[in-house]
C-alpha cells in the first residue's frame, strides 16, 4: 500500500514540525489496533523509496514471521522525505524506518518523543563511488574533487563528511539523481554518493560504461546506523510485547533475507518497487552479505538489530553541526526491546 490515500489527512496537518511534536508529546495509552482475527495491527512507515534496504521486514511478511508472533504488519511505502514525525502523530503508522542515525537525533533535537528500538543495518549503506583510474584509496583523497549528492545527502551524510575530512563547502553539487548522473560522466574527477543497498554501483557500471572504484564510509570511520525502527515513545510502553516481538520476527526475516532464500522477500519488493529487477536485487543481497551489512559490527557480538552507547555518541559527537540545537544522543534509542533485552 502507499500513502495516497493518506496524503490528504497528512496534509492538514499542516507545516508540521511542531503540531507533530505537539501531538506525539500528549499524554495517554497508544495501544495498537487489533484486526479482525485478534492480531496486533502494526504499520510501519518505509522511510521512502522501498530498496533491499527494507528486505528483511519483507522477508518477514512473506515467510509469516510476524504473522506467527500474533501480529499483522504492513508497510507503507512512500516518497522520500516524507514527514516522519507527522506520520507517527497522525496514528497513520505506528512505526517507521530511519534511513540512518541523523533520524532519531533530528527528532530528539526537535524533541519529539521517538526513539530508535532497532538497527537492522549496522553499516550505513552510503557508498562514494569514483571512475576506476583515479587514486582515492580512502576518503582523505576526497579534497578539491566535486562530490554529487541529493539534497538530503547535503543535509545528512555531507555534514559528517566534510568535518571529518575538511572538505570545502562549494564541492558540494546537489542535483536530482539524473543531473548527478550526466555530471558524474562528463567530469573524470567526480565523486558520486549512491546506496548500496538501492545496486548504486551496479547502476553506475550500467548506465556510465564503467565499473566504479566504490568507496565505503563504514569502512573508514562513519559510525551511523542504517534500517533504524523508530517508536514513539508511548507507543513503545503500552505495546511493549507487541514491539519486541515485532523486532524478534523482524531479526528473523533479516537473516533469512540474508542468509537464506530472499526471494519472497525481493517478490514484495519489486511489488513495491517495480523499478528494481531481480539480477539487481541479487547483487545487493551479495554484498550485503559480504560486506557484512547486517551481521557484522556490533551485531556479530550482540545479535541482529542491536546498536551501543558508543557508537551513538561517536556518531552525535561527529555530526554536531547538522541540528538546530546539540541533541542528547541517550534519549535517540533504547535496547529494551531487542531480545533477549529488558
Amino acid at each position: 500500500m502507499t500513502f495516497d490515500r493518506l496524503s490528504r489527512r497528512h496534509l492538514l496537518l499542516g507545516a508540521a514540525g511542531l503540531t507533530a511534536v505537539s501531538s506525539l508529546s500528549a499524554c495517554g495509552r497508544a495501544e495498537a489496533p487489533v484486526d479482525e482475527s485478534g492480531r496486533v495491527r502494526l504499520r510501519l512507515a518505509s522511510g521512502g523509496t522501498v530498496t533491499a534496504a527494507h528486505g528483511g521486514f519483507y522477508q518477514a511478511i512473506a515467510t509469516g514471521a510476524y504473522e506467527r508472533r500474533g501480529l499483522n504488519v504492513e508497510i507503507l511505502t512512500e516518497a522520500a522525505g516524507a514527514d516522519v514525525p507527522a506520520l507517527l502523530a497522525a496514528s497513520a503508522v505506528e512505526l517507521a524506518i530511519g534511513a540512518d542515525s541523523f533520524a532519531p537525533l533530528r527528532l530528539i533535537a526537535d524533541r519529539a518523543p521517538v526513539k530508535a528500538v532497532a538497527a537492522f543495518l549496522q553499516k550505513d549503506p552510503v557508498v562514494l563511488m569514483a571512475r576506476p583510474n583515479q587514486p582515492l584509496e580512502t576518503l582523505s583523497a576526497l579534497r578539491d574533487r566535486p562530490i554529487l549528492m541529493s539534497s538530503a545527502d547535503q543535509a545528512g551524510f555531507w555534514n559528517w563528511l566534510r568535518t571529518r575530512f575538511e572538505l570545502a563547502t562549494d564541492q558540494a553539487r546537489i542535483g536530482t539523481a539524473e543531473d548527478n548522473l550526466a555530471a558524474f560522466r562528463d567530469d573524470p574527477k567526480a565523486v558520486l554518493v549512491g546506496r548500496l543497498t538501492a545496486g548504486d554501483p551496479a547502476m553506475i557500471a550500467r548506465e556510465a560504461g564503467f565499473t566504479p572504484r566504490v568507496l565505503i564510509p563504514a569502512d573508514d570511520g562513519y559510525p551511523s546506523y542504517g534500517g533504524l525502527v523508530l517508536a514513539p515513545n508511548a507507543f513503545a510502553r503500552d505495546n511493549a510485547r507487541a514491539l519486541r516481538d515485532f523486532i524478534a520476527a523482524s531479526v528473523e526475516g533479516w537473516r533469512d533475507y540474508v542468509h537464506g532464500d530472499g526471494s519472497k522477500g525481493d517478490a514484495l519488493i519489486r511489488r513495491a518497487n517495480p523499478d528494481l529487477n531481480q539480477r539487481l536485487l541479487n547483487a545487493v543481497r551479495d554484498s550485503l552479505r559480504t560486506e557484512a551489512v547486517v551481521d557484522g559490527g556490533d551485531a556479530a557480538l550482540y545479535g541482529l538489530g542491536t546498536m551501543t552507547p558508543d557508537r551513538w555518541q561517536a556518531f552525535a559527537e561527529q555530526t554536531e553541526i547538522a541540528y538546530p540545537s546539540v541533541p542528547d544522543w541517550r534519549e535517540a534509542f533504547t535496547t529494551q526491546y531487542l531480545p533477549g533485552r529488558g
